[in-house]
């Protein structure tokens, strides 16, 4: 098992079904020298680095655009364009004949005509992504869980698969082409490996934070089924497990279940209750804090999300925990919370 440090950042380090490593296993030094990097930061199809796809489609003449399309596509962005702009990658596709090749022969052109620079890497299951967000792409895969990559790709069981039996991947062409995975897919994986950027920062920052008797542990990227067999497994008894919203047959342990999925205010609250011992002496930069809750605020917003909360107490009675995890059954965001003691 890879452990780091305290025994009580394992939740976050526990290896996956697929036996890969989470976030934790990065250092905190090599998240931190990425605080800056200009990660797509919002559910856009086309990264701030991409936009000349759409200056290429809405601002070069026909005879240029008939050049790299068919005829009849050409006209129809013509057509289209005079009436309203282009806005996305879904705007083009929207056009009758606009799908993958099409776009694949859009993004030639405007790299031909100068429309792109090299921090645009290209279209991908209609997803525009630049060498940052690649980047990010590229290192989640590698090392998310088994786990949570099933939960952030609910309804592609056999491309989760693929992606476990085919890593380390080098470039997110071959995550595209890999069987069994599409636009939705992409999508989720490109949002899970950006989107909570700066929440990512602030737990980078935390795990070097020093500890009291009394801490706390807050991770974006877990693997909640492993970490709850390793924590149970390894206890000399257990407050009882309360789930919601995951089936049954998934929760390794009988377990008690409530109809309702948490809120946003409750995963917030779980969040605030640990974050008070997790940086318990205030060393973590109070700017870090700030964008790390307001990220999770963000991505929470109109969620319910799917979890378990659990308590236990290890042999022979010296410390215990309670663990929270929440994540989306719709494309696996989440998070986990850990509060634990030692005498």
């Amino acid at each position: 098992m890879n452990r780091l440090g305290s025994a009580f950042l394992a939740v976050s380090l526990m290896t996956g079904c697929g036996g890969v490593v989470t976030e934790s296993d990065v250092s905190a030094e090599e998240s931190q020298q990425h605080t800056a990097a200009p990660l797509t930061s919002a559910n856009v199809d086309v990264p701030p680095e991409c936009l000349g796809i759409l200056d290429f489609v809405n601002g070069v003449n026909y005879a240029t655009l008939d050049y790299y399309l068919p005829s009849n596509i050409a006209s129809a962005i013509i057509a289209r364009r005079a009436t309203t702009p282009f806005v996305s990658i879904a705007d083009i596709s929207s056009l009758s004949g606009v799908a993958d090749t099409r776009l694949k022969e859009i993004e030639e052109g405007a790299r031909a005509e100068f429309y792109l620079k090299p921090n645009c890497v290209g279209i991908f299951d209609e997803l525009a992504v630049s060498a940052d967000d690649e980047a990010a792409i590229v290192a989640l895969v590698n090392r998310i869980s088994s786990t949570e990559l099933h939960d952030t790709l609910p309804n592609a069981w056999n491309g989760a698969e693929a992606l476990l039996n085919t890593r380390p991947f080098t470039s997110v062409a071959a995550i595209s082409n890999t069987a069994g995975i599409g636009p939705v897919s992409l999508r989720n994986i490109r949002n899970a490996a950006t989107l909570s950027h700066p929440l990512e920062v602030l737990v980078a920052a935390l795990e070097k934070a020093p500890k009291t008797d009394y801490t706390g542990v807050i991770a974006r990227h877990f693997d909640w089924w492993n970490e709850m067999r390793f924590w149970i497994d390894g206890s000399s008894r257990t407050g009882g497990i309360t789930c919601f919203g995951i089936p049954a047959s998934r929760v390794p342990y009988p377990a008690t279940w409530r109809a309702n999925l948490a809120a946003p205010e409750e995963v917030l609250g779980r969040y605030d209750a640990a974050m008070v011992w997790a940086d318990y002496y205030k060393q973590v930069p109070e700017d870090i804090k700030v964008a790390g809750r307001a990220n999770l605020a963000s991505q929470l917003s109109g969620r319910l999300l799917s979890g378990c909360i659990y308590s236990y107490t290890t042999y022979p009675g010296w410390s215990g925990g309670t663990v929270a995890f929440f994540f989306d059954p719709a494309d696996g965001f989440g998070v986990s919370t850990q509060t634990t003691w030692t005498e």
